[in-house]
């Protein structure tokens, strides 16, 4: 599986996490929330919106438009600071995807 698709898929299975973890939002967050500038936007969002509404749509278009993938992902120990031992699947799916981006090859 060439690297572009095993993203794909780890962007599917971290999308498919927060659904089952019941944190995806339906709702929208504002474009003043989006618009942070701090790591993690910590001042404006949580770390399930950060996910969702920047981490997730910025990886898909690179996908897409066929853009260099970053090479350098450490989200997981955020997400384990955030979520301890209480999602542990999310924090699985996180940890993998970044797996898959910072290994040069794509292979794990």
């Amino acid at each position: 599986m060439s690297r572009e698709n095993e993203v794909q898929h780890g962007l599917l299975r971290l999308q498919q996490a927060l659904q089952q973890a019941q944190l995806w939002q339906k709702t929208p967050v504002s474009a003043e929330a989006l618009a942070s500038t701090q790591p993690f936007a910590v001042d404006t969002l949580s770390l399930p919106q950060w996910l969702q509404f920047i981490y997730l749509p910025k990886l898909q278009a690179l996908l897409e438009a066929g853009q260099p993938l970053p090479t350098r992902v450490s989200v997981a120990p955020m997400a384990e600071e955030t979520f301890g031992d209480a999602q542990p699947a999310l924090v699985a799916a996180i940890a993998q995807l970044d797996a898959v981006l910072s290994s040069a090859d794509g292979r794990r």
